[in-house]
């Protein structure tokens, strides 16, 4: 080692100054760690966020899906009560099944509204 005159500087023979490469990054591993690590966090948010509207979505169409089939089913049924409602159909049944008749005109008694 040698020292100069003002025996501040110290002079290594042989070996390169390693504190220099040191400096040249710039930016150290921690930082490095801690941005990767935030990115990771962002993504993770992005991807949950996003699978949790896939399956919204999925649940929406699904609830669209059977309110259709709940329509369907409701014009299937109103048109089975206004079949079974029919007058003609009605008749029939009392006709053929009951064995009911039209009343004679001896048997029909008219009355007359009593006036207050």
């Amino acid at each position: 080692m040698a020292q100069t005159a003002a025996g501040t500087q110290t002079i290594l023979q042989g070996r390169p100054v390693k504190e220099a490469n040191a400096a040249s990054f710039g930016v150290k591993y921690p930082t490095f760690i801690v941005v990767a690590l935030v990115l990771m966090f962002v993504a993770l948010i992005y991807v949950g966020s996003h699978i949790r509207m896939t399956k919204t979505e999925y649940d929406i169409a699904s609830a669209l899906n059977t309110k259709e089939n709940l329509l369907e089913e409701q014009k299937r049924l109103k048109l089975e009560l206004a079949m079974l409602k029919a007058p003609q159909r009605i008749e029939d049944i009392a006709i053929n099944k009951l064995q009911m008749s039209y009343p004679s005109a001896e048997q029909v008694i008219v009355l007359k509204q009593a006036r207050k």
